[in-house]
């Protein structure tokens, strides 16, 4: 099932999700409908908030040709589609600043600094406790949809003057998103 993705503005985007107790056939058609979901938008990663879901569940997929060289290598082990239950951040390190956008912000995009590695333990859809680190482009996914289930969104990440250049939209959005 292709659920539509929530836009800024939906009061669901602001929740912090809630951890998932058992990898239930719920849980199981929820992942898989969310990665249909963010194929269908053409997105590299999607948090359960996003499609109207409180559950702390997060897909990501980034194409290996996405990335820089050097990540290339050093992300290989890091197997794609990745499913992330209960994800949380262990460390990270160094910075890397680049243009990011958002499936509930469309349209919108603004250059944003993250940390360049991340280490993150999560569930996987096995039940098994994981680890991986990642650079470049999987780790600023894995931080943005990580973000997202803490309920903190891109425009959180702006800068005043990001900010002022996009209010018109996101004064639209917030408008479509009441209405809807």
């Amino acid at each position: 099932m292709i659920y539509q993705v929530v836009t800024f503005g939906h009061e669901v985007l602001r929740q912090k999700a809630v951890p998932v107790a058992e990898i239930t056939p719920e849980i199981r058609q929820l992942v898989m409908d969310m990665l249909e979901s963010m194929y269908a938008a053409k997105g590299v990663g999607l948090a359960a908030e996003q499609v109207g879901h409180t559950e702390r569940v997060c897909v990501i997929d980034v194409p290996r040709d996405a990335e820089k060289e050097a990540c290339r290598e050093e992300n290989a082990a890091v197997a794609m589609p990745l499913v992330l239950i209960n994800p949380e951040i262990l460390a990270t390190e160094g910075k890397q600043r680049n243009e990011e956008g958002c499936l509930s912000f469309p349209d919108i995009g603004a250059p944003i600094t993250r940390a360049d590695k991340v280490t993150v333990t999560y569930t996987d859809l096995n039940g098994v406790r994981q680890t991986v680190s990642a650079r470049g482009l999987l780790s600023r996914a894995i931080q943005h949809e990580v973000d997202h289930l803490n309920g903190v969104l891109l425009v959180d990440k702006m800068s005043p003057m990001q900010k002022m250049s996009v209010a018109g939209q996101l004064k639209r959005l917030q408008k479509n998103a009441q209405q809807g």
